[in-house]
């Protein structure tokens, strides 16, 4: 019997410090048993190939289709129904990983599991012979197996593989959490994520709804003739977004470099090229803090549409959430924690300024200049810096009293000039800038600009940013003379969009944390 099947009977509260012991003697045990088979010249891990005929997901699907089809031709003859079954038996050919194991002697049910589902394998001793049969009671729970058999249903009605012929394929030489305390530990699940997919279902199919997302907003942006391409992840200056870059260096150029912070500037360099529509799907790295809504490296999604504004890029996001969301999901309505968001109806639309009145009761179309602006914060006990303007102090109050609020789809417009430096000024209002962002769920979704295309007004936003950079705002921007050479060429009107992907997929999979939809979030390193 494999050792796991062993009942631990030690006392509760000595459990936590006997079982890392135990895990070193269980490691033990089965590196005794490869040096075993070793020496008998039946290394599992020489085994190169196994020709796989079916997945598990497969084998439930055909088996239910074959005896549907049998039972409407046999009607209620029982020994016609055996008979057509027996016809029409499906041979396969599967591996996976032993999951659990039921022993009742000369005949075993283990479950294996493969990367589309768990299938129940019937061994027994009179079908694979003496030899084999008593080797494979060595095996242990976690060990990686080919099986070749055929299918069929069991009295208690489990479609289940019948083995005729069984491989141990890899051995594994650490037990499965089910009997590792570890397993519950949160840290310990996202730096181990490779157990944590064995034994927990329900992250992998997060992951696969992962990709499905990415897969689902490429098909919808192709079908609107957008292009995917790639730019430099290395830049020389990190620009396009608000927020502190990494920063390494390049050795075979002896020059320092960034890890770019935004797609942005290199995607509008393709617009002035002559690319109308065009996408990039990538990462991008941020040197600021870790929270449930914050990776240091994550996904961003941006796009930009020549002859197109801010409202474009609503109308697309609204449609585009709609069509990700029906095509993953399986309708427009997802559940959130307590909400039920509706991507289905008309998203709301609402300015910044619209949105502060509402929350906090202050207008800022009222407030005339910075200085009342910030006789109104201390009021309101907002904090700010010295060098803030009544824009950025707008954005505070914003972040204070909106935000929280804005569970189902909303867009927000019109956001100031000061936070918004690649922005189109809103005609006739030279405060703020045809910009929107999408919160759902008192979350950022996406941030979209009517895209600055004036070199010499792009020129003064990049001057101020460098003086915010002077002044300790390590989120400001640098001037980039190569893009104001690009928009000095000529950039035509153009949309542009960033959606952050992962907060997407937390949205879709109903995961609270954006550790729970990276496959390996960023960790402190255990020394």
């Amino acid at each position: 019997m494999s050792e796991e099947n062993q009942v631990n009977t030690a006392p509760e509260e000595e459990q936590t410090e006997q079982t890392e012991q135990d895990i070193h003697v269980l490691k033990k045990i089965r590196i005794d048993k490869l040096d075993e088979l070793k020496a008998q010249g039946k290394d599992p891990f020489e085994t190169t190939r196994y020709d796989v005929s079916i997945s598990n997901a497969e084998i439930r699907t055909s088996y239910e289709e074959i005896e549907a089809k049998a039972k409407a031709e046999a009607g209620d003859d029982e020994e016609k129904l055996k008979t057509a079954l027996e016809a029409s038996r499906i041979n396969v050919k599967i591996a996976g990983r032993i999951m659990s194991w039921r022993d009742m002697g000369k005949a075993n049910f283990i479950d294996v599991r493969d990367s589309s589902d768990r299938m129940q394998v019937y061994v027994r001793m009179n079908d694979i012979g003496a030899e084999e049969f008593a080797e494979f009671k060595k095996w242990d729970i976690g060990d990686i197996i080919g099986v070749e058999g055929f299918v069929f249903r069991t009295r208690k009605g489990e479609i289940s593989v019948h083995a005729q012929k069984i491989i141990l394929l890899s051995k594994s030489l650490l037990p499965l959490p089910e009997k590792w305390h570890g397993l519950k530990d949160q840290d310990m699940r996202y730096r181990q994520r490779y157990v944590d997919l064995i034994v927990n279902p329900d992250v992998k199919e997060t992951f696969r709804k992962r990709s499905a997302v990415i897969a689902s907003i490429r098909r919808f942006l192709d079908g609107k003739g957008f292009m995917e391409v790639e730019t430099p992840l290395l830049v020389s200056n990190a620009g396009g977004a608000a927020a502190r870059p990494f920063e390494t260096h390049y050795n075979a150029l002896n020059e320092d470099v960034k890890l770019r912070i935004s797609l942005e500037l290199y995607l509008k360099r393709l617009i002035v090229g002559g690319f109308d529509k065009v996408y990039e799907i990538g990462r991008v790295f941020r040197n600021e803090g870790v929270d449930t809504r914050h990776n240091p490296e994550f996904t961003l999604m941006e796009l930009y549409q020549a002859y197109t504004d801010y409202n474009g890029m609503m109308d697309l996001t609204e449609e585009m959430f709609r069509h990700v969301a029906m095509e993953v999901c399986g309708k427009t309505t997802v559940p959130y924690g307590e909400y039920e968001i509706d991507l289905g109806k008309p998203f709301e639309r609402i300015t910044m300024t619209e949105a502060v009145k509402k929350y906090s009761g202050v207008d800022f179309s009222q407030i005339k200049d910075d200085e009342e602006a910030k006789k109104i914060a201390d009021e309101k006990h907002i904090e700010y810096e010295k060098r803030h303007k009544k824009g950025d102090i707008l954005n505070l109050f914003f972040e204070e009293f909106v935000e929280e609020h804005l569970v189902q789809p909303t867009f927000v417009t019109e956001h100031p000039v000061e936070i918004s430096p690649l922005t189109k000024m809103k005609p006739g209002d030279p405060e703020h800038v045809e910009r929107f962002e999408l919160f759902i769920t008192g979350r950022e979704m996406c941030n979209a600009y009517s895209e600055l295309n004036d070199p010499i007004d792009q020129r003064k936003r990049f001057e101020a940013q460098e003086e915010l950079l002077k002044q300790g705002d390590e989120e400001a921007n640098h001037i980039d003379e190569d893009f104001l050479r690009a928009l000095e060429i000529g950039m035509p009107p153009t949309g542009g969009i960033g959606y952050g992907i992962d907060r997407l997929v937390m949205l879709l999979t109903n995961s609270a944390s954006i550790r729970d939809v990276l496959l390996f979030p960023t960790m402190k390193s255990i020394e």
